[in-house]
């Protein structure tokens, strides 16, 4: 009878160490607030609820397709409507790479005293914003069809210096050209999404003055372990945010709130195979979605037509 309640009181302790740990891990990777996101996205499909791009729709159109000629990784990436092409950078060998719309490589341009570049984004015709992470500097360059390397030190600066914390610095950057809003994604310890105005500085004859907003409310709701790349969609307001280890791009409304998804695992959206480590995004004109991964794959995802 002794035997039988110790072994009882063993399996009772190994029950609730068990569940100690569950909760722990779902803490840890946002499991509970992902589950619920999920419930509220069937529940919109099922009332049929439409939001601004419906993720979950979007299905892979070129997969895991090997980015030929690069011997190092490429990380963020951007679209540029006046080329129709797409933009990314190196950061062992720092190098801003043109792709066009198939994941081919068109061009390289030597990058000088960038540091750690990690994103780039298109602001306007032949007007880019490059991040070092490190320093969290935000590098202004202009590019045209001559352009075969850019030198930092010639270029205007900006260094927000928020929460320095080693290579988990500034991962991804979005621009929203009405509003004149650049988004400054934080990878994470904390994930944070900047909105900072006044930068980059457009007219060179007005002062220059940045202001940064930071919402940590906000923030805090986002359900991802990390942030990768940022996307903003001017049709509609909203922001995409890839998470590599969460292998998710999230749509955030005007609010900041999640409403819908795209996963990146094995099985969903048409991928044969999980996207390894998803590492920019990019949204072109008609609202197709472009993505890289390590090591330099390249990936392509449209809604079904009608």
């Amino acid at each position: 009878m002794r035997d039988h309640l110790t072994l009882k009181r063993l399996l009772l302790s190994l029950a609730g160490l068990a569940l100690l740990l569950l909760g722990l891990l779902g803490q840890e990777y946002r499991l509970f607030e992902r589950a619920w996101f999920n419930v509220q996205q069937w529940q919109q499909a099922a009332k049929g609820q439409q939001v601004a791009m419906l993720l979950s729709n979007y299905q892979v159109d070129i997969e895991a397709k090997v980015i030929e000629g690069l011997d190092d990784d490429v990380s963020a990436l951007t679209y540029d409507p006046d080329r129709n092409s797409l933009f990314t950078v190196t950061n062992q060998k720092p190098q801003l790479i043109e792709l066009s719309l198939g994941g081919e490589l068109l061009r390289r341009i030597d990058l000088h005293g960038f540091g750690d570049a990690e994103a780039v984004e298109y602001i306007s015709q032949g007007l880019y914003v490059i991040t070092d992470e490190r320093q969290q500097r935000l590098i202004k360059v202009r590019v045209d069809d001559t352009t075969t390397e850019l030198h930092a030190d010639q270029a205007q600066q900006f260094s927000l210096g928020i929460g320095l914390n080693g290579n988990k610095g500034f991962e991804g950057l979005a621009y929203d050209s009405a509003g004149q809003r650049l988004f400054v994604a934080k990878e994470r310890d904390p994930i944070r999404i900047y909105e900072i105005h006044g930068f980059p500085q457009r007219d060179p004859q007005r002062p220059f003055a940045v202001h940064v907003v930071d919402d940590q409310k906000r923030d805090a709701g986002l359900f991802v372990r990390d942030l990768s790349s940022l996307q903003f969609d001017e049709r509609s307001g909203h922001l995409l945010a890839l998470s590599d280890e969460s292998r998710l791009v999230l749509e955030l409304n005007v609010e900041g709130k999640p409403i819908s998804s795209l996963s990146l695992l094995r099985g969903r959206n048409g991928l044969t195979r999980s996207v390894p480590q998803g590492e920019g995004i990019a949204m072109d004109n008609q609202g197709v979605l472009y993505l890289v991964s390590e090591p330099n794959l390249f990936y392509r995802f449209k809604k079904p037509e009608g």
